[in-house]
């Protein structure tokens, strides 16, 4: 089965343009085999046609509130007529996509995860990871602790009681300056 998707590639309708755009970019995203198939080409006019007449919505639009002919997008799974783009939106809104497409589950790609979960205490937990992996890591992070190393906290308090100094003499330095001009000025 393959699903197949009515557009026009010549319509000057920009709310058209948009529907089609996005019925392809998310079948793209849920990686589902489609045909495109472009009712404008001449070639297709025999395809136009059975579209217009196997369509049971017609793809109404904010500015084409009553078309005469079913507007683009149409979505078709072979020749069983899946609906218009209102329908697509409405079960891709509801996560029921393969139901829509009149899909088996084999006929879309399945969907895998690599997902961590990373808990408050900082730890990262994966189903796909087994426990000697995790376990491997912390004996790992606890060797890299070396006492040797100094503390961060130590050498930060360090570094701020340097500028501290530093802006001590800085400052002291300014006074003696202003103490200069002022004797010059007298």
């Amino acid at each position: 089965m393959v699903v197949k998707v009515y557009i026009s590639g010549i319509s000057g309708n920009k709310e058209v343009k948009k529907r089609q755009q996005r019925v392809l970019l998310i079948l793209d995203s849920k990686n589902v085999q489609y045909e495109v198939i472009d009712i404008a080409e001449p070639e297709n006019e025999g395809l136009k046609d059975f579209m217009q007449t196997n369509c049971t919505s017609p793809g109404a639009t904010i500015s084409d509130p009553n078309p005469r002919h079913p507007l683009p997008p149409q979505i078709f799974n072979d020749d069983d007529y899946c609906g218009d783009y209102d329908q697509f939106d409405l079960a891709n809104e509801v996560d029921e996509m393969e139901k829509f497409l009149k899909l088996e589950p084999s006929d879309s790609a399945p969907l895998t995860s690599n997902a961590e979960l990373k808990l408050d205490n900082g730890e990262i937990h994966s189903e796909d990871v087994p426990k000697e992996a995790n376990e491997t890591k912390d004996a790992k992070e606890e060797e890299s602790k070396d006492e040797n190393v100094p503390d961060n906290n130590e050498s930060k308090s360090d570094a701020v009681d340097a500028k501290v100094e530093n802006g001590d003499e800085n400052e002291k330095n300014n006074e003696q300056e202003d103490e200069e001009e002022e004797a010059e000025e007298e």
